[in-house]
């Protein structure tokens, strides 16, 4: 048994690892890092429930997305100007989730239900565009699978994949992404797993080139996410509430991660994008239905 000191938390040393390479795997290729579903085995089987786990969740994402990152990037699936429009749009909301979480969202009773709330949108929307059928439903293995920017303005952000266009409005991306921000940052969470199901349910674009973009934009912003919790955490630590992230078992989530983000990112080509929307939204739905359980 290995005893973190900073979270509370005593478990088996290779279990974080083991748990985050898994998650990582099979959530990098819908084009999430797995964070949000991380949080919820930290909060129920590890017993972490203090304000100080969204950020080592965040340390996580930081440790692990790199490597699915680098994945993309060289099979040339990086739609850099979705990439750089997130980053910019959920960069200041961050900072004013973890605030709300800090001060409105301490005890894990008025938490639960919030992270309830998310995990039941995410997992509703990727069932609804499963149900409803969506493009690239099917795995492409044609040796085009590259994206070929067409533009980027203020207005739209186009580019070519498979042969097809695709475009989105750059204002829309900025405000989906703000908002993706706030409630990221109350999570715990970059927000990829929030709006990559709107690239591809509500903006049409394939999850194959959302998935690095979204990876991207993640981890940036789980960097700042982590340095405002540190920040705020010289405030609220003399008043007894520890903000500080769990940095070493942080880490070893990120250490499976960063396997786990690599294989699913080299994966993700011969998996049917149906059936990633279908298992990960059975694992939110459920996830979801019993945190709002007791509220019954």
């Amino acid at each position: 048994m290995m005893d973190f000191p900073v979270s509370g938390v005593e478990t088996y040393w290779w279990l974080p690892i083991l748990v985050s390479f898994g998650i990582s795997c099979f959530s990098s290729i819908g084009g999430v890092s797995g964070a949000f579903l991380l949080l919820p085995f930290q909060i129920s089987v590890l017993g972490f429930t203090g304000p100080a786990v969204s950020p080592t969740n965040l340390v996580f994402s930081i440790v692990a997305i790199p490597s699915g990152v680098y994945r993309y990037w060289r099979e040339r699936r990086m739609v850099w100007p979705l990439a750089w429009m997130t980053i910019v749009g959920t960069l200041p909301g961050v900072f004013i989730g973890a605030v709300i979480r800090v001060r409105y969202l301490p005890d894990p009773t008025s938490f639960k239900p919030f992270a309830a709330i998310v995990l039941l949108y995410i997992g509703g929307r990727l069932a609804f565009d499963f149900l409803s059928g969506s493009r690239a439903a099917v795995p492409v293995k044609s040796g085009a699978f590259s994206v070929q920017p067409r533009l980027f303005n203020l207005k739209r952000i186009e580019y070519e994949f498979e042969g097809s266009l695709y475009s989105a409005s750059s204002g829309g991306i900025l405000a989906l992404s703000f908002v993706v921000g706030i409630v990221g940052g109350t999570y715990g969470i970059g927000g990829g797993a929030i709006i990559a199901p709107f690239f591809v349910s509500v903006f049409g674009l394939p999850v194959y080139t959302v998935a690095g973009a979204t990876l991207l934009g993640t981890f940036v912003t789980s960097i700042a996410g982590v340095g405002f919790y540190v920040f705020l955490d010289t405030f609220y630590a003399q008043a007894g509430t520890a903000v500080m992230p769990d940095w070493l078992l942080g880490g070893m989530f990120g250490i499976g991660g960063v396997f786990g983000m690599y294989v699913g990112a080299r994966l993700q080509r011969f998996v049917s994008a149906r059936v990633i929307k279908a298992t990960l939204a059975t694992l939110l739905l459920f996830v979801a239905v019993r945190y709002l359980a007791p509220l019954f």
